[in-house]
């Protein structure tokens, strides 16, 4: 899990994608407070092959990319 909650673009970006590129998961969570944290995130995990499926919740956000 990657908790991104407080950080600012793109850091959180950056945190999955090095996850992403230094082992490759087959199932990936994620946590965000920002909206546009979300949407970048999903495209970087689309653009590498996952899908992604979010759920909010008191303005949180968690997202679960799978291969």
């Amino acid at each position: 899990m990657i908790d991104t909650r407080g950080l600012s673009c793109p850091m959180p970006v950056i945190m999955v994608q090095k996850a992403i590129k230094k082992d490759a998961p087959a199932c990936l969570e994620v946590l965000a407070d920002a909206r546009v944290a979300v949407e970048n995130i999903t495209r970087l995990a689309n653009n590498s092959g996952y899908q992604v499926s979010v759920a909010e919740a008191d303005g949180e956000f968690t997202l679960t990319l799978k291969k």
